[in-house]
């Protein structure tokens, strides 16, 4: 069915709106999202004492508010285009402020592992309908490329920041603080949204996909909870094979109805687009190498090097920076070559820094066997963040630019549990054997997660190297810019941009 998209000029923000200011109100709103995403992660001892949490319930810190955000997604970035990016953006930032303020005044496990659901929740509808108003405001082309160039750096550095604050405010003034310091923040986003953001969706007819949602919306969420658990219960356990088992039914029934219904949450017809395509399968696999990168490293330092959460948080600040060094340079250079390239050298770069790990004996110091691999780390993962987030938007069209950033928010997401989950299963295989065997000795226990944490990296950089062949025989060639792919009809960019006018229904 047609759409259109009900945005005064399509190629700009609308009377009277600032596009310097709607970029920096969506990346604040993005920034705060990735933060929560780690922040909890150093700070999870500290809650485990204040709530007397067992270690099987804490996990669910995390996993909670991963599991809704990635779940819920591709029906936040669909609901924007049908009933409003800035009012979603709206009720997402309040969610996610009241949940903050539940999580940080919780007095059981309970009560915090149900409020991260629903900050995941209210996450899940900031995150695509900002990236929406981002892709509405800027037209594709050099413009768009340096929005996104932006929201892509941040999304790194606030990744990493997360775990940083999290580690000082639980060594300082207490973990509840890195919840309620969202509160005026999100409070304030929602009310200062209507002077700052036009309003936009997709002037869709028919009648809203139900089903379709339910059912894509119930098999993300079984799918990034059981990758989650399947590292606690195993692979070949009843339960792991069963929700898989559930995964594709829900799936199937969802593909059954985006066939046959007149206006689908998820038009299939998008996946012709074929660098957004590869753009989301690299995001899967190249986000699973982050994901355990930062899970592992953090553990690496605390277990192996005896780090304080204080000490391992600002271990991460030069990773941080070269984060912002490597989307820098994805920035300048994404307006003169084409994606490819440059997925490739962040790729490879990380693999570098991976291998660097890997190879970082247990009596090492900071400066020679860390730092060099998390400087490599932080330029492979900044170019790349970068580079993905403007592929995935080649040739989709205004109107779909809500499901666009849930796709790739989705792959992000998905691909993170993915990752992290196979790279556990294999670098614990064993573990608990090589930990009995050290009967309780300090070197011998060092020594077994010094083990574990080496096969975590070199899987790591394993899957980055499948990343990397992905990407080389899959991404269109595209000898030109992404810029000058925006601007004229050659090579890949021109089939991607015949096929959006179809993706649109014209």
């Amino acid at each position: 069915m047609a759409a259109t998209d009900s945005t005064a000029g399509r190629s700009g923000p609308g009377a009277g709106f600032s596009p310097g200011a709607i970029l920096a109100f969506v990346c604040m709103g993005q920034f705060m999202v990735f933060t929560d995403v780690s922040i909890v992660n150093l700070a999870l001892p500290s809650i485990q004492a204040g709530l007397g949490m067992s270690d099987v319930s804490l996990n669910y810190i995390v996993t909670a508010y991963a599991t809704v955000l990635g779940g819920f997604l591709l029906l936040g970035g669909r609901l924007a285009d049908r009933y409003g990016r800035r009012r979603v953006l709206q009720i997402g930032f309040t969610v996610f402020a009241l949940a903050s303020l539940t999580s940080g005044l919780a007095d059981s496990g309970t009560t915090l592992i149900v409020s991260r659901a629903f900050q995941g929740g209210g996450a899940a509808m900031i995150t695509p309908a900002a990236l929406a108003i981002l892709t509405n405001t800027f037209p594709e082309g050099p413009e768009r490329n340096k929005a996104l160039g932006l929201w892509g750096s941040l999304s790194g550095i606030a990744s990493i920041l997360g775990v940083i604050v999290g580690g000082v405010f639980s060594d300082t003034i207490g973990w509840s603080w890195i919840f309620w310091i969202n509160v005026p923040i999100g409070l304030g986003a929602a009310l200062l949204a209507v002077k700052v953001l036009p309003e936009s969706r997709a002037e869709e007819r028919g009648r809203f996909d139900t089903w379709g949602a339910a059912t894509l919306t119930g098999a993300l969420l079984l799918l990034i909870f059981t990758l989650g658990e399947s590292t606690h219960v195993g692979w070949g356990s009843a339960r792991t094979i069963g929700s898989l088992v559930g995964v594709a039914v829900l799936l199937a029934l969802f593909l059954t109805i985006e066939s046959k219904v007149s206006s689908p949450m998820m038009p299939l017809r998008i996946f012709r687009l074929k660098t957004m395509r590869t753009a989301n399968l690299s995001a899967v696999l190249t986000f699973g190498t982050f994901s355990a990168l930062f899970f592992f490293a953090s553990l690496f330092m605390q277990n192996v090097y005896g780090y304080s959460p204080l000490k391992a948080g600002f271990a991460y600040v030069p990773l941080a920076v070269s984060v912002a060094v490597g989307a820098g340079i994805a920035s300048g250079m994404i307006a003169k070559v084409a994606a490819k390239p440059l997925v490739m050298v962040g790729l490879t770069v990380t693999v570098a820094g991976l291998l660097l790990m890997w190879n970082a004996p247990a009596g090492g110091s900071y400066p020679t066997s860390l730092l060099p691999a998390f400087v490599l780390l932080g330029l492979g993962c900044g170019i790349v963040f970068v580079t993905l987030q403007v592929a995935a938007f080649v040739g989709v069209s205004d109107e779909e630019a809500g499901l666009g950033a849930g796709l790739i928010n989705t792959s992000q997401e998905a691909g993170g549990a993915l990752g992290l989950a196979v790279i556990a299963t294999i670098a614990y295989s064993g573990f608990a054997t090589k930990l009995a065997d050290a009967g309780g000795k300090a070197d011998l226990v060092a020594r077994a997660h010094a083990s574990a944490n080496h096969t975590a990296f070199l899987s790591a950089a394993a899957l980055g190297v499948l990343a990397l062949l992905v990407v080389a025989f899959l991404m269109p060639k595209g000898a030109q810019s992404m810029s000058s792919v925006a601007q004229s009809g050659n090579t890949a960019g021109a089939e991607d941009a015949d096929l959006a006018a179809t993706a649109a229904g014209k």
